[in-house]
Formats: structure tokens, sequence, C-alpha cells
């Protein structure tokens, strides 16, 4: 069964979506739900274990040998994200079991436990597989799932916030597919291990450039990377409170760990940065992004938009990383990849249970709840803390490392721009806290309370992490340094 648990990771989740369906019990739904993304959880820390011991795992389905055949193909890196991708719907699954689920409409639970699942299915496997083709349909998978998931909302601006993230999400889907048809037309193969031993030989053909051009153009709308992130905002300040956290702490950081392996493992980096220097373009967005995102979430008056635009800021950390191309660098992008879910995964829920109490996200109507719901409300601050990369936190180590990255390229100002913006995050922060905690008045008659236990844990272990990961580095920081140098090796 152990030589498996490849197809396992992602059989499971898919299997489970239909049962789901034919369940039509939204008790048996969720807890078959939890029980799948448990698993998955199990299986991908036994890979991630076996990876750091034997090295990189191939699996081939149907037993046709690579390239002819699918391959599964698990290194340390997919390994890593992996793990997140798996924790997080392990800690979010749980998340307020015992109590209604949030922002649905009576007998739609079924269906939001299957759509989860498929999602969860389809972010698995566009990390697991070997196979560029395959790429694309679990994309599409997880995407088509991600719509239903946004669109289940009880406001009809999810449905405008679905739609918009449809018609984007299709565009990008799109570009990705013609990369791939034509790398096919010029290589002969999807299998991606062979098309990146094929590439150097026509790299220097108008097709192969058209290929990179499409795929990181649509890699980067799933991404959300700026100026390409309209359908972030909405889609995450609409859809249901548990739908934005594992969305906000899974989908981008899959989009950004395939737009590392378009980069370094399938055209190289001599390719992306010196022929087509990429970096030029990269490098200016990202900073524009951790300026313009931190900015626009100032000025934001409901918390889960102001979150959103947050991480619009925090995905221009993750590619500035990439656009050094030096271990430090990518080190900290990747580093940040997981870190960044943890804030943000555990923001969401902290947001979630504020919402079940109090029925509203306007950041106006929070007002003194500080005090009535104390537990809920110092998870949010050090979730905040961590955003700003205050030192202890997860947040601080893969700033650290992008600011090394920065010296590292003679470039003080960038590395002086890095923390200018983590100032920004200070703003944003505090007013959030100057409303929760330091309201004019206070009404005294509140019977405010924290929500339940079942919604404070999934909080507070994500929340929690963002100090223990930012004290024990090991597998963050030093998973994640290790990914790096492999895919510098690679690309050399």
């Amino acid at each position: 069964m152990t030589e498996h648990l490849p197809v396992l990771q992602v059989a499971l989740p898919l299997v489970a979506a239909p049962l789901c369906v034919l369940l039509r019990n939204r008790h048996a739904a969720r807890g078959l739900a939890v029980l799948v993304s448990w698993l998955a959880l199990a299986i991908a820390c036994t890979l991630l274990s076996q990876v750091q011991d034997v090295g990189v795992i191939s699996y081939k389905l149907g037993g046709w040998a690579p390239p002819l055949g699918i391959e599964y193909r698990i290194d340390l890196l997919n390994a890593y994200v992996l793990v997140l991708v798996a924790s997080i719907g392990a800690v979010v699954f749980p998340f307020g079991f015992g109590t209604p689920e949030q922002g649905l409409r009576e007998g739609q639970q079924h269906l939001y436990y299957a759509a989860l699942l498929l999602c969860l299915c389809g972010l698995l496997g566009i990390t697991i597989t070997g196979d560029a083709f395959n790429v694309f349909v679990f994309l599409e998978i997880a995407s088509l799932s991600s719509y239903t998931l946004i669109s289940l909302g009880r406001s009809r601006r999810a449905l405008t916030a679905g739609f918009s993230y449809l018609i984007l999400g299709s565009i990008g889907g799109t570009f990705i597919l013609l990369g791939i048809g034509m790398l096919y037309m010029m290589t002969g193969s999807l299998n991606i291990a062979d098309m990146a031993e094929q590439l150097p030989l026509v790299s220097g053909t108008r097709t192969v450039w058209m290929a990179f051009a499409f795929m990181v153009i649509g890699t980067s709308i799933k991404l959300a990377v700026f100026p390409l992130h309209q359908w972030l905002p909405n889609a995450y300040s609409y859809a249901p409170g548990v739908v934005s956290a594992f969305l906000s702490a899974t989908a981008t950081k899959v989009s950004y760990y395939v737009l590392a392996r378009i980069i370094f493992t399938l055209f190289g980096a001599a390719f992306v940065f010196e022929t087509m220097g990429l970096q030029r373009l990269l490098m200016p967005l990202s900073v524009l992004a951790m300026f313009l995102g931190s900015a626009a979430a100032i000025y934001q008056r409901d918390l889960k938009r102001l979150l959103a635009y947050s991480s619009i800021a925090q995905i221009g950390y993750m590619t500035l990383g990439l656009s050094f191309a030096n271990v430090s660098g990518l080190t900290g992008g990747i580093a940040h990849l997981f870190n960044h879910a943890l804030m943000k995964g555990g923001l969401f829920l902290v947001v979630a249970g504020i919402v079940y109490r109090i029925g509203s996200s306007k950041i106006e109507d929070m007002r003194g709840i500080g005090r009535s719901m104390p537990l809920t409300l110092a998870a949010f601050v050090i979730g905040g803390l961590s955003l700003i990369g205050v030192p202890g936190t997860v947040g601080f180590i893969s700033k650290w490392y992008l600011v090394l990255a920065a010296l590292e390229a003679g470039s003080m100002l960038i590395a002086f721009m890095i923390l200018a913006s983590s100032l920004l995050a200070v703003v944003y922060v505090w007013r959030v806290v100057e409303v929760l905690y330091f309201p004019a008045e206070q009404d005294p008659s509140s019977e405010l309370k924290d929500p339940p236990w079942s919604m404070l844990i999934p909080s507070f272990l994500l929340i929690g992490a963002t100090i223990w990961f930012g004290l024990q580095t090991d597998l963050t920081a030093g998973v994640a340094g290790d990914a790096a140098r492999m895919l510098l090796e690679v690309a050399e």
C-alpha cells in the first residue's frame, strides 16, 4: 500500500466528493470530508518523509514508464507544498464542527463539501503530477470547484464574484493550455522532466517564446500577480468564511508552485532570466504589489476585503523572491508560500468566528468587541503581527531572507522597499486593532462572547503555528532552502 500513496493522495478526495452528493446529509458529508482531509495530511507527511530519506519518488500510472505514461513525481519542493495544502484542509474542514455551516443556504451543505473535496483533489493533483497536461486538468478541477464554492455565499455579490473569477480563470487556463500545446508541438512530449531536457534544443524558436509567455501570463492570472489580481478581492470578500480561509491559504500558493516549476524546472533560469529577462518585469510588478496592495488595504471598511488586498501585497513578496533567482530569494519566496498560508488562513478563520457572533465583517461593526471576545481577537493580533513581520513570527523569517537576497543582488533600494512596505502593514493592522480595543463608546450591555471551541481551535492551530514556525524554522525555512537549492541546480 505504501508504494501507492502518490495516487491515493489524489484518489481519496476525488472518490469522496461524489459520495458526499450521494449521501445528501450534511453531517455525514462533513464527517467524510474531515476524515479524507486527515488521511490526505497523513499521506502528504509520509511522502515528505520518504523524499527526505530516499530522494525523488516516481510513480508510474498504469505501469507505463514515462515519458509515454503519466508520471506522478514527488521531490522536496512539491512534497513541501503537498504537506501545506493537506495541512490547511485538515485544519479548515472541521472548522465549526457541530454548528451550522456559515454563509450557506439550507440544503446546499452536501454540495459544499463535495466542492471542497474536489478543490482539495485538484490542488493536490496539480502539485504531485509530473505531466504538463495533467497540470491543466487538475487546475480546471480546482478552478471549477472554486467558482462553485465562492458562488455558494449568501450575498448576491458572491455570484458576481464567482462569475468574475470564472471569466478571468478561464482566460488563465486557456493561456496555460495554449502554452502546453505549443511545447508539445516542439518536443513531442507532455512529461515535464522530458520536456525540460528537450527544450534547450529548440529554445531559440518563436514558438517556445510564445509558449513561455502564455504559460507565465496564465499562471500569473491564477496567482493574482499585480495587475492581474482583479478577481481576488471580491472572491475572498463574498465567499463563505471557510472558503475564504481555504482558498487564500492554498489556491494561490499552488499557483506560485506552478510558476516556480515553469521558470526553474521547465524552461530553466538561464532562458527565463538571461534570454527573456523576466526579472525586469517581475521585480517592479512585485514591488508595486507590495505597496499598492497594502495601501488599498488601509482604506477598506470590510475586514475580509482588507485581508484580501493584503494578500495581493503578500503575493508580491513571493514573486519578488522568484525575481532574484538566487538561493536566498527563492528560499524567502518558498518559505513565504508556507508562512502566508498559515497567517492568512488563520486570520480568515478568525473573521469567520467574528461573523458568527456579530453577523457582519464590517470593521465599523466590530467596535469594542476585543474585550468581549478576548481569545478570538488575541488570535487576530498575533496574525496581524506576523503579517507585519515582527521577529518571532513566520512573517519575519521570509522577509529576512528576501532582504538578504536583495543585499546579495546588490540592491539596497529593494531591501529598503521590503522594510518600508512592512510599515504599511502596521497601518492597516493597527487601524483594525484600534477599532477592536479602543472604541469611542462601548455598549456595557453587550453579551458577546468568543465563538465555540470548534471554531477557536482551528484558528488557534494556524495562528499558533505562526509563532511556532517563527521560532522553529527547520520545516519552513530549512526545507524551503533545500528546495531552492534543488531548483537552482536543476535550472543550471
